[in-house]
């Protein structure tokens, strides 16, 4: 089974026993989070579109918090001498798919 699924404003094609990093959560460690967004789902080889989400949840454990890679942001003028370099680093949710229900 595969769903796509609208987790913090971000889209993601999740599957059952799947570990993705998403946006920061307000969860802990631990805890079982739900989704409700479910905007396509499909299910040996028939596919449902929602319009605009389907009726059903998705059920994932939280793993852990974390934070990304390093991002530098360099910014320059020409000819003026200006240079500015800025680091980030996003944080993120790692969860595990557990269940995918759909009600048709």
């Amino acid at each position: 089974m595969l769903a796509v699924v609208e987790i913090a404003g971000t889209q993601f094609e999740v599957e059952p026993n799947s570990v993705y990093n998403v946006p920061l959560l307000d969860a802990n460690p631990g805890d079982t989070v739900e989704f409700t967004n479910i905007l396509l789902a499909e299910n040996s080889g028939s596919t449902t579109v929602g319009t605009p989400y389907l009726n059903g949840n998705v059920t994932a454990k939280v793993i852990e918090h974390g934070k990304g890679d390093k991002v530098l942001v360099f910014h320059k003028k020409r000819r003026k001498g200006y240079r500015k370099l800025n680091g980030h680093r996003q944080n993120f949710t790692q969860i595990e798919i557990t269940n995918i229900s759909i009600n048709n």
